[in-house]
């Protein structure tokens, strides 16, 4: 039985604490999930997880060893990893992104992707939620946070920048928008995952932060981008959702001297330990993408 293989599924279910989630995650079968961990110990000739009815945890002997087997797991996939060429690999990768990011930005990516890697298969979860990865046997996630889940691994690659922007039909037929403190008495769309919604808004030394009045609230931006093109009001949108509407003059950007806070961009991932050849692929390629797209 190969012996990275069987490395590996231990190692996965040291992280999961269950056979069963490790099995659905590497797409094996309950028992061969069972028999690589049972050759990994015969190998090492060493108990290295202690099993109960309700949880797998590490016995003493696998703590002292976990680390030394997650280095030798790691620098044999980068020898593998190095003298493979791309068109080689294949797999399977699961991303879970929001649907502005993944329509706008990450289809034209996955473009070039694929042309590099044909052999990658890509599975797309699109929602504006926080994901239980394990759980849902979720490879990779791209967020827009100042603050990532620290039980992840965090690469920033792009800082997401925002717009207050509204239809002109609105705008017309209403008072006009001078300051920050006018938005109060404005209709404004806003993110239901925030309890109250307060804006920040910067102007060189100047700062206001102000709570606008949302009667209407959704979950994804790009269901508030199309309030705003119908004329509901004003919303807080990414410039890479905004600008195309900008220039068409189908919306018009609000307080265009006031910057908005910023928020990075992160791709998260379970663990950098033991990760796929075609996730750590997809990894590399999307920051150098996103990276060249910056300096253009």
């Amino acid at each position: 039985m190969d012996k990275l293989t069987a490395a590996k599924v231990l190692l996965d279910v040291a992280q999961t604490e269950s056979f069963t989630a490790t099995a659905d995650r590497l797409e094996m079968s309950r028992p061969m999930v069972t028999r690589y961990v049972d050759a990994a110990e015969s190998w090492l000739g060493a108990r290295l997880l202690q099993r109960t009815t309700r949880k797998v945890s590490l016995t003493s002997v696998g703590e002292q060893l976990l680390p030394d087997l997650q280095r030798w797991v790691t620098q044999a996939q980068q020898i593998e990893e190095s003298t493979m060429p791309s068109q080689t690999i294949s797999g399977f990768v699961r991303l879970s992104v929001s649907m502005s990011f993944g329509f706008s930005q990450l289809m034209p990516a996955l473009q070039d992707f694929r042309q590099q890697y044909p052999g990658i298969k890509v599975d797309i979860d699109a929602q504006d939620r926080a994901v239980d990865m394990v759980a849902e046997r979720i490879d990779l996630a791209i967020r827009t946070t100042n603050d990532p889940n620290p039980a992840l691994i965090g690469r920033p690659f792009a800082v997401c920048y925002s717009k207050l922007v509204a239809s002109p039909d609105y705008l017309n037929q209403h008072n006009e928008i001078l300051s920050p403190l006018d938005l109060r008495e404005h209709a404004c769309l806003g993110y239901k995952n925030f309890g109250r919604h307060i804006w920040q808004l910067t102007n060189k030394a100047e700062r206001h932060e102000v709570e606008v009045n949302c009667d209407i609230t959704a979950n994804e931006a790009t269901v508030l981008l199309h309030g705003s093109l119908a004329g509901l009001g004003i919303s807080m949108q990414p410039t890479y959702l905004a600008d195309e509407w900008i220039t068409q003059g189908k919306l018009h950007q609000v307080l265009p001297d006031w910057q908005l806070m910023s928020l990075q961009m992160y791709l998260l991932y379970p663990s950098r330990k033991h990760l796929s050849p075609p996730v750590r692929a997809l990894i590399d390629f999307l920051l150098a993408y996103f990276e060249k797209t910056k300096q253009e």
